[in-house]
This record gives structure tokens, C-alpha cells and sequence, in this order.
């Protein structure tokens, strides 16, 4: 391994290790109450060596977005290509994938969900922002992608996909950060999957064609 090579490794190993100190500490402060110091501490590095790789907390807690965004592009993606189940069958497949998201790390998903409601995605550099947007769309299209081919094969009624991608992604967002707000009021059973179940049973069923 040459000289280059090593250096190359060894910055993207900080880099790693920053955003899993990151996770940690977002996880048990919040993205309000958690610092860069805070992260620095965790990580074991001075604040000095977090602003050589992030240039503030908004681009750090948004490098871990990539990480949510690029598992729910590869989810959706997947729902779309099980070519072996009819359009109807892969609208319900969609609340697996996208409860199964939310199971791989919720803290994660419901900060995600809240810094970008924030309009945070402001603060980023280009680069970062482009990437965000550029995921965002890459999932958005996949469910578009299964909602138009229920169209072609007549299954579907001939509305917008992507209209219809978007109404899915923000009943999902909505119900994830309703059950957090329960759960920060003190509320009782999670009701996120049955919930999610249901409403994209009822989203199935208003876009089914009329013979």
C-alpha cells in the first residue's frame, strides 16, 4: 500500500468514526441538544479535526441522512423490481420496506424526518445537497415506477406517479413523526405499523381501476 493509499484510508476511517460518535450522540441528545464538542468528545478527537472533515453540525447530521436515504432507495427499488407480484401486491409490499426502514434505526429516521422538515437542507454545501436531492428523487421515482406500470397494465387509474409516490412518502413520514410526538407525550402502544397497513390498504384500494 503506498503512502497516498494509506493516508486516503486512514482519513476515511476518522471520517467513519466521527459519524458513528455523531450517531451516538444524536441519538441520546437530539440534533438540538447535541454539539460538536459534544461529538468530539465521543469520537475521541479534538473539535478542530470535526471541522476539517464538516464544516458544522448541519453537514454532519446530514451525512447520516445519506445513510437512511441510500437503505430506502435500495428497499424501494426492490418492492419495484419483485417482478413475481402484481402492482396491487407491491403497493402493500411498500409498508414492509418502509416499516423495515424505520425498524433499522428509528432515532435515525425520525431525526431525518425532522431536520429536513426544518428546511436545514439550506445550510448544506452544494455538493451534500445535491446528493440528498438526488436520493430523494431516486426513491420518490421508484414508487412512481411501480405505480405507473399498474397503470400500463390497467390495474391502476392514469393519475400522476409522482404525485401518487409523494402522497405514499408523506403518509409514512407523517405517521412516523405522529408516533414519536405520542411517545414524547407519554402515549402508549406504537401503532406505527398498523397504522401504516392500513392507510396504504386504503391508498391501495383508491387507485384500483373500476371494471
Amino acid at each position: 500500500m503506498g503512502i497516498e493509499e494509506r493516508k486516503e484510508r486512514e482519513k476515511q476511517m476518522r471520517r467513519q468514526q466521527i459519524m458513528d460518535a455523531a450517531k451516538k450522540v444524536f441519538a441520546s441528545k437530539g440534533f438540538g441538544g447535541a454539539t460538536m464538542e459534544n461529538i468530539a468528545e465521543e469520537a475521541e478527537f479534538s473539535p478542530a479535526t470535526l471541522y476539517l472533515y464538516f464544516k458544522n453540525k448541519d453537514e454532519l447530521f446530514a451525512s447520516l441522512n445519506l445513510r437512511m436515504l441510500q437503505d430506502l432507495i435500495t428497499r424501494m427499488e426492490g418492492v419495484r423490481d419483485q417482478k413475481n407480484l402484481g402492482p396491487e401486491k407491491r403497493i402493500m409490499a411498500l409498508e414492509k420496506a418502509l416499516y423495515d426502514v424505520y425498524l433499522t434505526d428509528p432515532l435515525n429516521v425520525v431525526n431525518v424526518l425532522r431536520f429536513q422538515s426544518k428546511g436545514r437542507l439550506r445550510n448544506l454545501s452544494p455538493e451534500l445537497s445535491s446528493q440528498i436531492g438526488g436520493c430523494t428523487k431516486q426513491y420518490i421515482r421508484a414508487i412512481a415506477d411501480l405505480f405507473e406500470e399498474g397503470v400500463r397494465e390497467g390495474v391502476f387509474l392514469d393519475c400522476h406517479p409522482v404525485a401518487f409516490a409523494e402522497i405514499v412518502w408523506s403518509v409514512f413520514a407523517g405517521l412516523v413523526l405522529n408516533e414519536d410526538t405520542k411517545r414524547g407525550l407519554g402515549g402508549g402502544k406504537d401503532l406505527l405499523e398498523p397504522t401504516l397497513i392500513l392507510a396504504l390498504e386504503i391508498i391501495g384500494r383508491g387507485i384500483i381501476k373500476k371494471n
